[in-house]
């Protein structure tokens, strides 16, 4: 079995995300995965899962920007689009060990999308 590199990972993450493919998303992401966003924090494969699964309720469209992988890390600049929101600018900064994704960063600028959220309620 070959090892998918950190970009290939990187990639694959977005794509599953964007299709809302959870099983695809679960197999790139280590049973301990440490993520810290913008809009919260998770712990673990589940709890990370949930929090994609919740903004891929909204999630339209990830239009990639621009990926830049060295060794083990990948960034990856996107325009996150919902539809709550108009496109957000967002960077994910992810770090990859033994084939899997073991800590993910995640920033934007949440207004637009919290002031979507909030007039969904």
């Amino acid at each position: 079995m070959t090892t998918r590199t950190a970009r290939e990972l990187a990639e694959t993450y977005f794509t599953a995300w964007e299709a809302g493919d959870l099983d695809t998303l679960r197999g790139v992401l280590a049973e301990d995965v440490d993520f810290v966003g913008t809009l919260g924090t998770a712990s673990g494969v589940d709890e990370a899962l949930a929090g994609l699964k919740g903004l891929g309720r909204v999630l339209e469209k990830i239009d990639v920007k621009v990926r830049v992988a060295e060794g083990d890390e990948v960034i990856t600049w996107f325009d996150l689009h919902t539809s709550v929101a108009p496109p957000t600018p967002t960077v994910n900064w992810m770090h990859v060990a033994d084939g899997q994704v073991t800590q993910i960063r995640v920033t934007f600028d949440p207004r637009a999308l919290l002031a979507g959220f909030e007039a969904q309620n």
